[in-house]
């Protein structure tokens, strides 16, 4: 099974080095001289690179994905299409693209919660939930999840009930995931347009919790 290997590897990633000032991590470093080559050979200029940039970090991913997880909140049958055939039920809220092509939704429950990673690289579903986050794509991250799950949940600042089970999903080249959170109390009779406000990116991936109603504004 080949893998794509379109996406970054990351798997020297060091945050900060010693000394003072600001260093720049390798991904910054790397995506920093991948865009200093695009730009200088014309093949996009600055503007058009940080419109796409702001593209999936705003407009095509976490805020398509919170629509597609607000949906199934409030409407079962898109709910159960979503489950059966998440690529069908995403596409036809008009997101595709990159590296979303094939999709498998996973529920959260009162007795099961759902974790996704990517053993063995950054395989990411970009159309749905934007641009990866870089501790998704660091090696610590990629091992200890499978390893560790509850204790990478707890360093997230969620701490599971011992009786919930804890499935950890292997992304890969074929299949992205995407998690469909537990919906929060004190939700009901809420548009979905206020419901997409609560999820976040990493409650889609399982490493987070979608906010409490208190927390936004309606």
């Amino acid at each position: 099974m080949s893998h794509d290997h379109n996406h970054h590897h990351d798997q020297h990633h060091h945050d900060h080095e010693h000394g003072e000032g600001t260093i720049l991590s390798e991904v910054e470093l790397r995506v920093r001289a991948l865009e200093t080559v695009l730009v200088e050979k014309g093949y996009v200029d600055p503007a058009a690179l940080d419109a796409l940039i702001e593209t999936y970090e705003t407009r095509v991913g976490p805020h398509n994905g919170a629509r597609v997880v607000a949906k199934a909140w409030s409407d079962p049958a898109y709910r159960d299409w979503l489950l059966k055939d998440a690529t069908a039920a995403i596409a036809s809220l008009g997101y595709v693209g990159r590296q979303g092509e094939h999709m498998v939704a996973v529920e959260n429950t009162s007795t099961v919660h759902n974790m996704v990673v990517c053993t063995l690289c950054s395989c990411y579903p970009w159309p749905v939930l934007g641009l990866p986050p870089v501790w998704y794509k660091s090696a610590p991250y990629r091992s200890r999840a499978v390893i560790d799950p509850r204790g990478v949940l707890k360093d997230f600042g969620i701490e599971l009930p011992a009786g919930k089970q804890i499935k950890v999903w292997d992304s890969t080249a074929e299949v992205r995931y995407l998690v469909l959170p537990e919906r929060p109390d004190g939700t009901e009779g809420w548009s979905e347009e206020d419901l997409a406000k609560l999820v976040t990116r990493d409650s889609m991936i399982g490493t987070g919790l979608p906010r409490q109603p208190a927390e936004v504004a309606r």
